[in-house]
Protein backbone atom coordinates (compact mmCIF):
# COMPACT_ATOMS: atom_id res chain seq x y z
CA UNK A 1 0.00 0.00 0.00
CA UNK A 2 2.84 2.74 1.41
CA UNK A 3 4.73 1.13 -2.49
CA UNK A 4 1.67 2.39 -4.55
CA UNK A 5 0.96 5.75 -2.47
CA UNK A 6 4.54 6.76 -3.16
CA UNK A 7 3.97 5.50 -6.68
CA UNK A 8 1.37 7.94 -7.17
CA UNK A 9 3.14 10.93 -5.35
CA UNK A 10 5.31 10.59 -7.59
CA UNK A 11 3.39 10.84 -10.78
CA UNK A 12 1.42 14.00 -9.28
CA UNK A 13 5.12 15.81 -9.04
CA UNK A 14 5.34 14.42 -12.40
CA UNK A 15 2.58 16.39 -13.50
CA UNK A 16 3.29 19.43 -11.92
CA UNK A 17 0.46 20.14 -10.56
CA UNK A 18 0.57 22.94 -7.84
CA UNK A 19 -1.86 21.72 -5.42
CA UNK A 20 0.75 18.65 -4.82
CA UNK A 21 2.25 18.77 -1.01
CA UNK A 22 4.72 16.09 0.57
CA UNK A 23 2.56 13.17 2.38
CA UNK A 24 3.52 12.30 5.53
CA UNK A 25 4.71 9.03 4.07
CA UNK A 26 7.91 11.04 2.89
CA UNK A 27 9.28 10.69 6.37
CA UNK A 28 9.75 7.25 5.94
CA UNK A 29 12.51 5.28 5.44
CA UNK A 30 12.12 1.94 2.87
CA UNK A 31 15.56 0.76 3.06
CA UNK A 32 17.75 -1.19 5.36
CA UNK A 33 20.71 1.01 4.33
CA UNK A 34 20.48 3.16 8.14
CA UNK A 35 23.92 5.08 7.00
CA UNK A 36 22.58 6.33 3.62
CA UNK A 37 18.80 6.56 5.07
CA UNK A 38 20.62 8.94 8.26
CA UNK A 39 22.52 10.95 5.21
CA UNK A 40 19.64 11.18 2.97
CA UNK A 41 17.85 13.06 5.52
CA UNK A 42 19.83 16.20 3.91
CA UNK A 43 20.54 14.63 0.32
CA UNK A 44 21.90 17.18 -1.94
CA UNK A 45 23.25 19.38 0.99
CA UNK A 46 26.65 17.51 1.67
CA UNK A 47 29.63 19.50 1.19
CA UNK A 48 31.88 16.94 2.69
CA UNK A 49 32.82 13.34 1.35
CA UNK A 50 32.02 10.65 4.29
CA UNK A 51 34.73 8.33 5.36
CA UNK A 52 34.74 5.60 2.82
CA UNK A 53 34.25 3.19 6.28
CA UNK A 54 30.34 4.49 5.59
CA UNK A 55 29.74 3.49 2.17
CA UNK A 56 27.49 6.47 2.15
CA UNK A 57 27.24 8.94 -1.32
CA UNK A 58 27.20 12.76 0.19
CA UNK A 59 29.53 15.35 -0.51
CA UNK A 60 32.52 15.57 -2.47
CA UNK A 61 35.04 17.63 -0.51
CA UNK A 62 37.79 15.57 1.72
CA UNK A 63 37.36 17.74 5.08
CA UNK A 64 37.17 14.19 6.67
CA UNK A 65 40.91 13.77 5.12
CA UNK A 66 41.97 17.38 5.51
CA UNK A 67 45.91 17.63 5.25
CA UNK A 68 45.43 21.03 6.65
CA UNK A 69 44.40 19.40 10.27
CA UNK A 70 47.54 16.53 9.75
CA UNK A 71 49.83 19.45 9.64
CA UNK A 72 48.14 21.27 12.93
CA UNK A 73 48.79 18.19 14.40
CA UNK A 74 52.48 17.79 13.24
CA UNK A 75 53.32 21.45 14.53
CA UNK A 76 51.06 21.33 17.55
CA UNK A 77 50.56 17.45 18.69
CA UNK A 78 46.60 17.79 19.53
CA UNK A 79 46.60 14.32 21.88
CA UNK A 80 45.60 15.49 24.91
CA UNK A 81 44.64 18.88 24.38
CA UNK A 82 41.16 20.37 25.32
CA UNK A 83 39.70 21.77 22.11
CA UNK A 84 37.26 24.82 21.28
CA UNK A 85 36.15 24.49 17.18
CA UNK A 86 33.74 27.42 15.47
CA UNK A 87 31.90 26.38 12.94
CA UNK A 88 32.43 22.49 12.32
CA UNK A 89 30.16 22.84 9.72
CA UNK A 90 29.82 18.55 8.94
CA UNK A 91 31.82 17.77 11.93
CA UNK A 92 34.99 16.64 9.23
CA UNK A 93 37.55 18.11 11.17
CA UNK A 94 35.68 17.15 14.74
CA UNK A 95 36.33 13.41 13.66
CA UNK A 96 40.22 14.24 12.86
CA UNK A 97 40.43 15.87 16.00
CA UNK A 98 39.39 12.84 18.08
CA UNK A 99 41.59 10.29 16.09
CA UNK A 100 44.28 12.52 16.53
CA UNK A 101 43.69 12.13 20.82
CA UNK A 102 42.42 15.17 21.40
CA UNK A 103 40.88 14.72 25.25
CA UNK A 104 38.12 17.25 24.64
CA UNK A 105 36.39 19.21 21.45
CA UNK A 106 33.21 21.46 22.19
CA UNK A 107 32.03 22.15 18.52
CA UNK A 108 29.47 25.14 17.96
CA UNK A 109 27.50 25.65 15.19
CA UNK A 110 25.02 28.17 14.54
CA UNK A 111 23.79 27.01 11.55
CA UNK A 112 20.60 24.90 12.23
CA UNK A 113 20.90 22.55 9.36
CA UNK A 114 24.63 21.93 9.78
CA UNK A 115 24.47 21.49 13.23
CA UNK A 116 21.90 18.83 12.26
CA UNK A 117 24.65 16.92 9.80
CA UNK A 118 26.69 16.81 12.37
CA UNK A 119 24.68 14.85 14.87
CA UNK A 120 24.61 12.57 11.93
CA UNK A 121 27.98 12.25 11.74
CA UNK A 122 28.85 12.00 15.40
CA UNK A 123 25.66 8.99 15.53
CA UNK A 124 27.82 7.36 12.16
CA UNK A 125 31.30 7.46 13.61
CA UNK A 126 30.46 6.73 16.91
CA UNK A 127 32.16 10.26 18.28
CA UNK A 128 33.00 9.59 21.98
CA UNK A 129 34.87 12.84 23.17
CA UNK A 130 33.19 15.43 21.04
CA UNK A 131 30.14 17.61 21.75
CA UNK A 132 28.15 19.62 19.49
CA UNK A 133 26.49 22.34 20.00
CA UNK A 134 23.70 24.87 18.49
CA UNK A 135 24.76 28.41 19.46
CA UNK A 136 26.66 31.44 17.94
CA UNK A 137 29.72 31.16 18.40
CA UNK A 138 30.42 35.20 19.26
CA UNK A 139 27.67 34.91 22.17
CA UNK A 140 29.48 31.85 23.49
CA UNK A 141 33.16 34.37 23.15
CA UNK A 142 31.07 37.28 24.36
CA UNK A 143 30.10 35.32 27.63
CA UNK A 144 34.28 34.10 28.81
CA UNK A 145 34.18 30.45 28.54
CA UNK A 146 36.46 28.78 30.30
CA UNK A 147 39.56 28.63 28.69
CA UNK A 148 41.14 25.62 26.19
CA UNK A 149 44.40 24.50 25.10
CA UNK A 150 43.33 25.12 21.19
CA UNK A 151 40.98 26.94 19.20
CA UNK A 152 40.22 25.48 15.43
CA UNK A 153 38.28 27.63 13.30
CA UNK A 154 38.47 26.89 9.91
CA UNK A 155 36.29 28.58 7.34
CA UNK A 156 34.79 31.23 9.70
CA UNK A 157 36.58 34.62 9.48
CA UNK A 158 35.66 36.22 6.55
CA UNK A 159 32.09 35.43 7.40
CA UNK A 160 32.00 37.30 10.36
CA UNK A 161 31.25 41.44 10.58
CA UNK A 162 33.49 42.00 13.38
CA UNK A 163 36.34 39.58 12.83
CA UNK A 164 38.97 41.49 14.86
CA UNK A 165 36.81 41.54 17.57
CA UNK A 166 36.63 37.53 17.16
CA UNK A 167 40.52 37.14 17.05
CA UNK A 168 40.45 39.00 20.45
CA UNK A 169 38.11 37.06 22.00
CA UNK A 170 39.76 33.94 20.91
CA UNK A 171 42.90 34.90 22.08
CA UNK A 172 41.49 35.80 25.69
CA UNK A 173 40.32 32.04 25.46
CA UNK A 174 43.08 29.58 23.81
CA UNK A 175 46.73 29.31 24.36
CA UNK A 176 46.88 28.25 20.50
CA UNK A 177 44.60 28.61 17.22
CA UNK A 178 44.05 26.86 14.17
CA UNK A 179 42.87 29.27 11.62
CA UNK A 180 42.18 28.76 7.68
CA UNK A 181 40.53 32.32 6.37
CA UNK A 182 40.41 34.20 2.89
CA UNK A 183 41.95 37.08 3.25
CA UNK A 184 41.71 40.39 1.09
CA UNK A 185 44.05 41.47 -1.51
CA UNK A 186 43.51 44.31 -3.31
CA UNK A 187 45.42 43.50 -6.75
CA UNK A 188 44.46 39.81 -6.36
CA UNK A 189 40.57 40.26 -5.74
CA UNK A 190 39.88 43.02 -8.32
CA UNK A 191 41.58 40.83 -11.22
CA UNK A 192 38.65 37.63 -10.40
CA UNK A 193 35.47 38.88 -12.27
CA UNK A 194 33.58 36.81 -10.38
CA UNK A 195 33.88 37.94 -6.57
CA UNK A 196 35.13 41.44 -7.06
CA UNK A 197 32.03 43.35 -7.20
CA UNK A 198 30.47 42.01 -4.30
CA UNK A 199 33.79 44.09 -1.84
CA UNK A 200 33.12 47.64 -0.95
CA UNK A 201 36.10 50.03 -0.74
CA UNK A 202 38.11 49.71 2.63
CA UNK A 203 36.70 51.28 5.74
CA UNK A 204 39.22 52.24 8.60
CA UNK A 205 38.82 50.30 12.33
CA UNK A 206 39.92 50.21 15.14
CA UNK A 207 39.61 47.99 18.29
CA UNK A 208 41.42 47.20 21.56
CA UNK A 209 44.21 49.44 20.04
CA UNK A 210 44.28 47.73 16.83
CA UNK A 211 43.66 49.73 13.68
CA UNK A 212 42.84 47.83 10.87
CA UNK A 213 40.41 47.92 7.30
CA UNK A 214 37.58 46.17 6.45
CA UNK A 215 36.60 45.10 3.58
CA UNK A 216 32.85 44.49 2.84
CA UNK A 217 31.78 41.51 1.02
CA UNK A 218 28.14 40.77 0.28
CA UNK A 219 26.47 37.44 -0.53
CA UNK A 220 23.68 38.46 -2.75
CA UNK A 221 21.48 35.67 -3.89
CA UNK A 222 23.97 32.96 -2.44
CA UNK A 223 22.15 34.09 0.61
CA UNK A 224 19.01 32.07 0.14
CA UNK A 225 20.28 29.05 -1.28
CA UNK A 226 19.61 26.44 1.10
CA UNK A 227 23.41 24.81 0.32
CA UNK A 228 24.59 28.05 2.04
CA UNK A 229 28.24 28.13 3.48
CA UNK A 230 28.04 31.53 4.37
CA UNK A 231 27.39 33.43 7.93
CA UNK A 232 24.61 34.74 10.15
CA UNK A 233 24.55 37.84 8.37
CA UNK A 234 23.61 39.56 4.71
CA UNK A 235 27.20 40.59 4.48
CA UNK A 236 31.41 39.68 5.60
CA UNK A 237 34.01 41.92 6.53
CA UNK A 238 37.27 40.64 5.30
CA UNK A 239 40.64 41.37 6.18
CA UNK A 240 43.97 41.78 4.71
CA UNK A 241 46.44 39.13 5.66
CA UNK A 242 48.83 41.81 7.30
CA UNK A 243 45.99 42.83 9.33
CA UNK A 244 45.11 39.34 10.50
CA UNK A 245 48.41 38.61 11.69
CA UNK A 246 48.91 41.96 13.35
CA UNK A 247 45.97 41.44 15.23
CA UNK A 248 46.97 38.14 16.32
CA UNK A 249 50.35 39.36 17.19
CA UNK A 250 48.55 42.31 19.12
CA UNK A 251 46.55 40.07 21.03
CA UNK A 252 48.95 37.92 22.11
CA UNK A 253 49.27 34.67 19.54
CA UNK A 254 52.73 35.76 18.42
CA UNK A 255 53.82 32.96 17.59
CA UNK A 256 52.92 32.16 13.84
CA UNK A 257 53.46 29.55 10.94
CA UNK A 258 51.96 29.92 7.77
CA UNK A 259 51.07 27.24 5.40
CA UNK A 260 48.53 26.22 2.58
CA UNK A 261 48.49 29.57 1.10
CA UNK A 262 47.01 29.89 -2.17
CA UNK A 263 46.33 33.63 -3.79
CA UNK A 264 44.81 32.08 -6.68
CA UNK A 265 42.05 30.43 -4.94
CA UNK A 266 38.34 30.63 -6.98
CA UNK A 267 36.54 32.56 -3.80
CA UNK A 268 39.63 34.81 -2.89
CA UNK A 269 43.12 34.59 -1.90
CA UNK A 270 43.58 32.26 1.59
CA UNK A 271 46.08 30.73 4.17
CA UNK A 272 46.20 28.28 6.81
CA UNK A 273 48.08 29.65 10.61
CA UNK A 274 48.94 28.14 13.51
CA UNK A 275 49.23 30.77 15.82
CA UNK A 276 50.62 30.36 19.77
CA UNK A 277 50.96 32.53 22.58
CA UNK A 278 54.13 34.13 23.30
CA UNK A 279 56.54 36.91 20.92
CA UNK A 280 56.66 36.68 17.11
CA UNK A 281 59.91 34.79 15.69
CA UNK A 282 62.35 37.63 14.39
Amino acid sequence: MIIRLRRLADRVKAWGLSSYRPSRLDSFVTTADANQNAVDIFKGEWASALPGSLKVRSGTIPLFEDARIQWLNQRLSVAGLTVLELGPLEGGHTWQLERLGAARILALEANRRAFLKCLIVKELLELKRARFRCVDFMAYLEAAPEPVDLCVASGVLYHLAQPVVFLEQVSRVAQSMFLWTHYYDETIIRRNQAIAFRFSAGVKAEHGGFRHTLYRRNYGAGLFARRSYGGGESFGHWLSRDDILGALRHFGLGEIEVNFEQPDHPHGPCFALIARRGHAHS
